[in-house]
C-alpha cells in the first residue's frame, strides 16, 4: 500500500512526524476554515510588472525529473520522488546534509487523509518555469503538478511551487495547493511540508549522522536550550503559534542544523503566527528527521482548494545566525517592520526585582545614589506593584495613594528614567493563583465578561500564570490596552514598559466574537503589542518597550513591536551570549538586546524548582554587544536579600564594568557574524565600531581557561594595535596581509576582550 499509515511508515522513508509528536499535534487543531475559505474564494491579484532585468537563476527541468534550480550560491533539486534536496555550492565544493532514501516514493510535501499519508508523483513534463515578481525582487519559479500515488477513489491534485530569488540565493520558498478534483467532499487531516532527512556524515565521513548543532525556535519550556548539540536521543515537537501547556507558545518558526562546513534550515515565512509544528527527531539509524506539519482538519468541496503557507529550505555556511538573518530579511521584505531602537534603549538598566514581590517606593528610590554613581539611567518597577492582573491599579499596601506617580517624578528629578512591568492580555477571573497571590474576579472581568477567550468547552481558556485571557481580536480589547498604555506613560509618567511572560494566547471559540476561525485570537496578538508600542512612542519618542518571553525564544507575532529585546531569564552566561547573537540576527546587527540581570549569568539549582542567582559575568553581555542590567539591592535590607546585596566588593566590580560598558557602548556597534558556534574554539564574537574591531573570546567551560591560538577575523590588510579593553593589557601589534587572517597565541581565564585598532 502506498497510502500508508502514519504510525507505520516504511523504513525506506524518514519518519517525519515521530509518534511522540502526534498527540500534541492533534490537540493543536488549527481549524483553518478562514484560510481555507480565502484559498477557495481568493480573487486573482493583478499581474505585477516584470523586473527590469531578468533573473540570473537557472532552472532546468527533465521530463522524468529532477528539476534543478541553480542560484549564485546554491542548488535545489526536486527529485523524481518530490524530495527537495538543498546543496551549498562553495569554493568548488557541493555540500549538503540532505539524504533522500534511495527508492523512496515519499517527497517533501504531502497530505494526511483519514490518518494515512498520501504521496504524489510529480509530472515534470507539465512543469512551468516563470519569472518571479514581487516584494523579494528578481527571481524564478517552477510550478510542478502532481497526481496521487493512491488507490482509485482519492481524487486530489497537487500543484507544487518552488521559488528562488537573486537577493536570497541560499533559500528556496515552497508552497503547495491541493484541489479536490472529485465529485464528493474530501477531508484533509494534515498538510506536511519540508520533510527532510539530515546526515552529517555526508560532509564528514567520520561523523555520526546526528553529529551537528541545532537551533529550534519553539517557545517550549522555561530555561530549555534552544541552541544545542544534537544527541542520539534528541527529539522535540516544536509546536508553534497558539499557547501550549504551561502557557508558553508563539516561537520563531525556524529549525536549523549545522556542521563545521554546511548548515540547513527549514520553517515558514508567513508574517502571521500559524499554529503548526516543526517536529525534529533522531531516528533509529541516526539520521535527523525534520518537517513542517500543519493540522488542517478541513473538508474540501468538489473544486475547492487548500493552499499551504509558504515554507522554506535554506542551505548556508555558519551557525544559527545566518538562517535567522535570512528569515528575518525575507519577512521584512514581506512587510514585517523592525523598529530602530531609541537611543535610550542602549542605556544601563537597574531593576527592582531584587526586592521581589513587595517592593516599595522607598526601596526603589533608596537606590538612586548608587544608580547615579554608576551611570545607570533606567529603573524598572517590577512584578506585583499592582492589585489585580487585568485592572493594573497600584497595590494599596505597597503603593498607596498617588505614590507611584510621585516615585516616577522623583526618578525624573534625579535624571533617571522609569520603566513599568506588566503582562498584557492576562486577567484574573477568580480561578487559580500565582505564587502567594490568589486570584479574585478583576473589575475588567466583571464589566466585560464577553472579552475573554473561551476554549472548545465554553470555559475561560488559560494563558501564562494560569490567567484568563482577553481576546486580542476584539476591537474593544485593543482599545482597552491603548487606554492602559496612556495611563502608564502619559498619566503616571513612565518612560517605557517591561512586558513580561510574553508568549502567545489560546485559540478562541467565543461565539460572541464572531471569529472566522479560532486562530483569529492568535493572529491578532500582535495588534495589541503594536498598539502598546505605537501609543508609547507617540507619547514619548525616546521610550523603550521591552518584551520578555521568559526562558524561551520570542514570537514572530510581537517581535516587530518592541525596540529592546531581552535574553529572557537566561540560565547562565552561555544562554546570555547565544540569545544576544540570536536577537542580533533577527532584529539587526545594531539591535538593542538587554542582557537581563547580570546576577542571572551564574545560577545553580536549589531544590526541585528553585534557583540561586549569583552571577557577575558582565563580559558575556558587554563583549557580545548586549545592554547591561542588574537587580542589586542597596542599602543592605537584611539577610533575606544577601545574594543580591551590593557589598563593597561587588560595588567595585559593578562600577568597573558599567563604566566600561558606557565608555565603549558596543551595543551600538555592528555585530559581525564571523565565528561558527559549536565549532570555533574558543567561542568568539566580533563587533565593528568607530573604525576599530572588538573581539570577545570565552573559555570552553564556565570558570575555565583557554590556552592556544585565536583568530582575529574580519580585519583588512594593515597593521593593528591589540589591547585588552577590560584590563588594559597591551598585546602589541599584528600585521594582516592580503588574503590572510590575523592569529595570535594567548592564554586567558574565563574571557578575553580585545580592542583592535588600525595603526
Amino acid at each position: 500500500m502506498i497510502l500508508r499509515q502514519i504510525m507505520k511508515r516504511k523504513s525506506s522513508h524518514s519518519s517525519f512526524v515521530p509518534s511522540t509528536v502526534l498527540v500534541p499535534v492533534a490537540y493543536l487543531i488549527l481549524l483553518v476554515a478562514a484560510w481555507f475559505t480565502l484559498a477557495c474564494d481568493k480573487k486573482p491579484e493583478p499581474a505585477k510588472p516584470a523586473p527590469s532585468r531578468p533573473s540570473d537563476i537557472k532552472i532546468d527541468v527533465h521530463d522524468g525529473g529532477p528539476a534543478v534550480i541553480r542560484t549564485s550560491e546554491a542548488e535545489f533539486q526536486i527529485l523524481p520522488s518530490g524530495f527537495i534536496q538543498a546543496t551549498l555550492v562553495k569554493e568548488g565544493k557541493r555540500l549538503t546534509l540532505d539524504e533522500p532514501v534511495v527508492g523512496s516514493t515519499g517527497g517533501s510535501d504531502s497530505v494526511v487523509i483519514g490518518g494515512k499519508e498520501l504521496d504524489f508523483v510529480p509530472d515534470f513534463a507539465q512543469a512551468k518555469v516563470l519569472e518571479s515578481t514581487g516584494k523579494l525582487g528578481r527571481g524564478k519559479r517552477v510550478e510542478i503538478p502532481a497526481r496521487p500515488l493512491a488507490p482509485a477513489g482519492v481524487s486530489i491534485e497537487r500543484n507544487l511551487v518552488i521559488e528562488a530569488y537573486d537577493d536570497f540565493p541560499n533559500v528556496a520558498l515552497v508552497s503547495t495547493t491541493y484541489k479536490n478534483s472529485g465529485a464528493s467532499d474530501l477531508s484533509i487531516d494534515q498538510a506536511l511540508m519540508q520533510q527532510h532527512r539530515f546526515n552529517a556524515s555526508l560532509v564528514d565521513a567520520k561523523a555520526e549522522p546526528y553529529d551537528m548543532w541545532a537551533f529550534q525556535g519553539s517557545s517550549y519550556d522555561w530555561g530549555k536550550d534552544d541552541i544545542f548539540k544534537v544527541t542520539r536521543t534528541s527529539t522535540q515537537p516544536n509546536l508553534m503559534g497558539e499557547a501550549v501547556k504551561g502557557g508558553y507558545g508563539g516561537g520563531i518558526p525556524v529549525v536549523a542544523f549545522w556542521t563545521r562546513s554546511v548548515g540547513e534550515a527549514i520553517g515558514h515565512v508567513e508574517t502571521l503566527p500559524w499554529t503548526l509544528s516543526i517536529p525534529v527527531k533522531v531516528e533509529k539509524d541516526g539520521r535527523v528527521s525534520a518537517s513542517v506539519a500543519i493540522p488542517v482538519n478541513a473538508a474540501l468541496k468538489p473544486g475547492e482548494s487548500y493552499s499551504s503557507p509558504r515554507s522554506f529550505v535554506a542551505v548556508y555556511s555558519g551557525d544559527f545566525y545566518e538562517p535567522l538573518r535570512m528569515w528575518s530579511s525575507i519577512l521584512q521584505k514581506e512587510g514585517w517592520e523592525i523598529p530602530k531602537p531609541s537611543n535610550e534603549a542602549y542605556n544601563v538598566a537597574w531593576c527592582g526585582w531584587g526586592y521581589e514581590f513587595n517592593v516599595t517606593p522607598k526601596e526603589m528610590l533608596g537606590t538612586v545614589p548608587k544608580l547615579k554613581e554608576m551611570g545607570i539611567k533606567w529603573a524598572t518597577l517590577d512584578d506585583r506593584w499592582f492589585d489585580t492582573y487585568g485592572d493594573w491599579n497600584p497595590r494599596s499596601e505597597t503603593f498607596p495613594g498617588n505614590s507611584i506617580k510621585e516615585m516616577v517624578d522623583e526618578f525624573h528629578k534625579q535624571g533617571i528614567l522609569a520603566q513599568l512591568w506588566w503582562l498584557p492580555l492576562g486577567a484574573e477571573d477568580g480561578q487559580g493563583r500565582w505564587e502567594s497571590h490568589k486570584y479574585i474576579v478583576s473589575k475588567v472581568a466583571k464589566e466585560h465578561p464577553d472579552w475573554f477567550i473561551l476554549d472548545k468547552n465554553g470555559k475561560h481558556a488559560r494563558m501564562t500564570r494560569d490567567l484568563g485571557a482577553l481576546c486580542p481580536a476584539v476591537p474593544e480589547v485593543q482599545a482597552y490596552f491603548k487606554q492602559l498604555t496612556e495611563k502608564f506613560i502619559r498619566d503616571w509618567g513612565f518612560d517605557g514598559s517591561k512586558l513580561d511572560n510574553i508568549y502567545s494566547v489560546p485559540a478562541c471559540y467565543n461565539p460572541a466574537h464572531h471569529h472566522k476561525s479560532p486562530q483569529d485570537s492568535v493572529n491578532a496578538m500582535g495588534e495589541v503589542y503594536k498598539t502598546i508600542f505605537q501609543t508609547t512612542r507617540s507619547i514619548k519618542p525616546d521610550s523603550v518597550t521591552q518584551a520578555c518571553p521568559c526562558g524561551t525564544p520570542p514570537s514572530l507575532a510581537w517581535l516587530p513591536f518592541i525596540d529592546q529585546a531581552v535574553t529572557a531569564d537566561p540560565v547562565g552566561a552561555v544562554q546570555v551570549r547565544r540569545r544576544i547573537k540570536m536577537y542580533k540576527a533577527l532584529m539587526g546587527p545594531q539591535a538593542a538586546v538587554y542582557g537581563d540581570h547580570v546576577e542571572l549569568s551564574s545560577m545553580s539549582r536549589v531544590g526541585a524548582n528553585g534557583w540561586s542567582e549569583h552571577g557577575a559575568d558582565f563580559a558575556s553581555t558587554v563583549g557580545t554587544g548586549g545592554v547591561v542590567g542588574t537587580k542589586f539591592v542597596w542599602p543592605d535590607p537584611g539577610p533575606k536579600y544577601k545574594a543580591v546585596n551590593l557589598t563593597p566588593d561587588k560595588e567595585a566590580h559593578w562600577k568597573k564594568w558599567i563604566a566600561l560598558y558606557n565608555e565603549k557602548m558596543l551595543s551600538k556597534g555592528e555585530f559581525l557574524d564571523l565565528y561558527t558556534y559549536g565549532y570555533d574554539v574558543p567561542e568568539a564574537y566580533a563587533i565593528a565600531k568607530d573604525g576599530s574591531m572588538y573581539y570577545a573570546f570565552f573559555a570552553p567551560t564556565e570558570n575555565g581557561s583557554y590556552s592556544g591560538e585565536i583568530e582575529l577575523r574580519g580585519l583588512k590588510p594593515g597593521k593593528y594595535h591589540v589591547v585588552s579593553y577590560a584590563d588594559g593589557k597591551d598585546f602589541g601589534s599584528v600585521q594582516v596581509e592580503q588574503g590572510q587572517v590575523a592569529r595570535m597565541k594567548t592564554a586567558f581565564k574565563e574571557h578575553l576582550l580585545l580592542e583592535v585598532s588600525p595603526q
